[in-house]
């Protein structure tokens, strides 16, 4: 999704001079455009994430809207008391742009994951956060965080193209209509969506069940869809710990609105259970998010 936001930020910059783009000396091969575009709006942070949103914070406060990038630990973590502070508690128009959410880096281990990430930033004042699951949603999201000029965090991972008659509801957006009546329902956060279309496709439960993702968290939960949830069994899937992240949101946000599903199961993040690194795909098969497992889970519900 990089290459997507770059664009993206690209075309947004040329309308409005009042954007600034900072980086904490990443985005080789991706932000070029960028730098060459921007001139003295774009500018290298180095290393110094800290002083990065600091920095963005004050030139926010002088009517700027700033996006901060790097990749999504270094810019969540390493920041955010920064954030909170001078950002959030002020409603300045910070953006937060995290590339590599969840296992994205992969091999280079735990420092450079972000499995937590969406639980230390949602909970904040003033900020909404958004999750991409597919390539085509970034420039429609940088749309509305340039728009609302708030402090947002953008999560960008490796994602699809977006199915055909997506439709959204609040921070829902269904993919993947059941025929008929369905057995149950799949909301999955992030680009994780699509082990869970491989999963349907190789189980062949494809016409059972409804698939929705949650573009946003917090989350915005309209009564008529959570309506029509209420007695059905529910697999949310998520590349992020359940404890802050889409499952333990959702059952909270469910729960207010008088609403039981029949079953509620959890595939989330399960940090290091072996102690051992790999590849993104390795992480997911470890925490029960790769496409065999969850098409498991889904013939359990059926």
């Amino acid at each position: 999704m990089r290459k997507e936001f770059s664009a993206g930020v690209e075309r947004l910059v040329q309308t409005d001079e009042r954007l600034v783009f900072i980086t904490g000396d990443l985005g080789y091969n991706a932000l070029e455009n960028l730098r060459d575009l921007m001139g003295p709006r774009f500018i290298n942070a180095g290393v110094a994430e800290q002083n990065m949103v600091g920095m963005a914070a004050g030139m926010a406060y002088k009517g700027y809207k700033v996006f901060c990038y790097s990749i999504a630990p270094f810019a969540v973590y390493r920041c955010l008391e920064q954030f909170r502070n001078d950002a959030c508690l002020h409603k300045m128009p910070v953006f937060l742009v995290g590339n590599g959410g969840g296992y994205g880096y992969g091999i280079m281990g735990s420092t450079h994951h972000a499995i937590e990430d969406l639980a230390c930033l949602s909970g904040l004042q003033n900020v909404n956060t958004y999750i991409p699951a597919f390539a085509d949603e970034v420039d429609p999201m940088l749309e509305q965080i340039v728009a609302e000029a708030r402090p947002a965090y953008l999560r960008l991972g490796a994602g699809p193209k977006t199915p055909d008659g997506a439709t959204q509801q609040g921070t829902f957006k269904q993919i993947v209509q059941a025929e008929g009546n369905s057995a149950g329902t799949i909301v999955a956060l992030g680009p994780v969506a699509a082990n869970v279309l491989t999963a349907l496709q190789q189980s062949g439960l494809s016409g059972r069940f409804d698939l929705f993702t949650a573009t946003n968290l917090p989350l915005d939960l309209p009564l008529e869809l959570a309506a029509t949830w209420a007695g059905k069994p529910m697999l949310v899937v998520e590349e992020h710990v359940s404890v802050g992240g889409l499952a333990g949101q959702l059952s909270v946000a469910m729960l207010t609105q008088g609403v039981m599903p029949g079953r509620f199961v959890s595939l989330s993040a399960q940090g290091y259970p072996n102690g051992l690194y790999g590849d993104q795909k390795y992480h997911q098969q470890l925490s029960g998010l790769d496409p065999e497992n969850i098409a498991r889970c889904l013939a359990e519900l059926v």
